[in-house]
């Protein structure tokens, strides 16, 4: 199979994977917003935040690099587990050493003991992250598809059956904690590997060198992402620390399922075609067009729609978290200019370029972040400065792209700038529709058919290339799967 087949059917399957992982969990977590309380999710917020720094940590950007570097041999991925298996066992005593530490500082006392078994998914990521690399080498991303929907599966019925039971953040706990374990089984019954006794020095010395720039890169990044939960979870509260994980975790579902379908398959693709500049870029551009022109409008729909929705969705308790819900819907709606830029750096080897740009980017964020605070000294003004530094850092991540594949942000920008314009208009067509006398959910329906109508109208109107080329990948993804269904009739 060509390089374009595998990559076409990956997306596929990526979508497929994301999609209806996505769309099951915002089911469930609709649910479980209407039987817990934002106290419980905005505990569940700084457990997060640990975890997922202990999880970075822990891989060390060696699972990153096992899909990037070219000659990785079976030796390879068994040095890689023990090396995150040692890394997240000792982060583990870290955790549990520390949770009533944590506890006290943030001044929740029920958060101890659950953080302390939370922090096991360390543990179990470390296998996983191996697991997740070679399938993503492979581009078999049925595989992926597969143990998403087992641990969604599994997850959904131990959460709100905990919810039910009345457990409050454990029915958080046990969510997160059955969807990891899930995933590693589920993957493990799809992949021909398992750990072997045996540790290459050399080559994890190698593997590390690339590594260790993406591991520090990824602490930045996720110290970046996760300064919201640490700092209104001190100053503001668990309750208001709720509803802003609650105003970020809709627009990020959305903009990660989307974006998160073809950034995976292209790091692998570039990764393959690195020698080729010429095509590398190619593939980048296409990558930034197609995901630019699925995020950014549904990112401005939900925005518009969001005075509706989340009261409707998850109850009027839910009400004060509509202006950060359509904030991030801002912030998230620039994800592919983030994303298909640093992925590009990764694929072709520059994980010290990669390093650089978290460094600056951080730095931005803090800045961001203190001014809010020290000015206007609200949570509201903090989630907006995620606007602002959002907006400047999509310029600090291409700047590296005009050199390393000779695609420079204006270009960029002239290629995402119909999508831009698709959006504005139909945004003003669903808002000017709040003005009519209808609410509930006749007016969530109009207004989602008014943007939906306007976009496609428009973008039918002026011959947009994404669209035609989403169509055409739609049309022959289907026509391969009937003909392979037909052989095997």
């Amino acid at each position: 199979m060509s390089l374009r087949s595998q990559v076409i059917s990956s997306v596929c399957w990526k979508l497929l994977e994301r999609g209806g992982s996505q769309a099951v969990r915002l089911v469930v977590q609709i649910v479980m917003a209407r039987l817990l309380v934002p106290d419980d999710f905005g505990m569940l917020a700084v457990m997060l935040v640990l975890v997922d720094l202990g999880n970075t940590v822990a891989q060390s950007g060696l699972n990153t690099a096992l899909v990037q570097d070219p000659n990785v041999t079976e030796e390879d991925y068994s040095t890689v587990f023990w090396m995150c298996l040692a890394a997240a066992a000792v982060l583990y005593a870290l955790v549990f050493a520390c949770a009533p530490l944590v506890a006290s500082f943030y001044g929740m006392p029920a958060l101890g003991t659950p953080l302390r078994v939370l922090g096991l998914v360390l543990l179990v990521n470390a296998y996983n992250a191996v697991q997740i690399s070679k399938i993503t080498r492979e581009l078999a991303m049925r595989k992926i598809f597969v143990g998403t929907a087992a641990s969604v599966l599994v997850s959904s019925v131990l959460g709100i059956g905990s919810a039910l039971a009345g457990l409050g953040v454990w029915a958080l706990v046990a969510q997160q904690l059955g969807y990891q374990v899930t995933n590693v089984l589920a993957h493990a019954a799809q992949v021909d590997w398992r750990p072997r006794a045996t540790f290459n020095a050399r080559r994890a010395r190698s593997l590390y060198a690339f590594g260790w720039k993406l591991l520090a890169s990824g602490l930045l990044g996720t110290l970046y992402a996760s300064l919201t939960s640490l700092v209104a979870g001190r100053l503001f509260g668990s309750y208001q620390l709720g509803l802003i994980s609650q105003g970020e975790k809709y627009p990020q579902a959305l903009g990660t399922t989307i974006d998160g379908v073809i950034q995976p398959v292209m790091l692998s693709a570039v990764s393959r075609a690195q020698g080729d500049v010429a095509y590398a870029r190619r593939i980048v551009r296409r990558a930034l067009r197609t995901s630019a022109y699925l995020v950014m409008p549904a990112q401005c729909l939900a925005a518009a729609v969001a005075p509706v929705l989340v009261p409707l969705l998850l109850g009027e308790q839910w009400a004060p978290c509509v202006a950060f819900f359509q904030l991030f819907c801002l912030v998230f709606a620039m994800l592919p200019l983030h994303t298909t830029n640093l992925q590009a750096l990764v694929g072709m080897g520059r994980s010290g370029t990669f390093l650089r740009l978290e460094l600056v980017k951080t730095c931005l964020g803090a800045t961001g972040v203190l001014v809010a605070l020290l000015v206007f000294g609200s949570a509201l003004a903090l989630v907006a400065s995620y606007v602002v530094t959002g907006v400047i850092s999509t310029f600090v991540n291409a700047c590296p792209s005009r050199r390393v594949l000779g695609y420079p942000y204006a270009q960029q920008l002239r290629d995402v700038a119909p999508t831009v314009l698709l959006c504005a208009a139909s945004w003003l067509g669903a808002s000017a529709i709040s003005l009519l006398p209808v609410g509930g959910v006749g007016l969530l329906l109009l207004q989602a058919a008014t943007f939906v109508s306007i976009y496609l109208g428009l973008s039918l109107a002026l011959k947009l290339d994404e669209l035609a080329y989403l169509v055409c990948v739609a049309r022959g993804w289907l026509g391969a799967r009937r003909g392979r269904g037909g052989a095997h009739a």
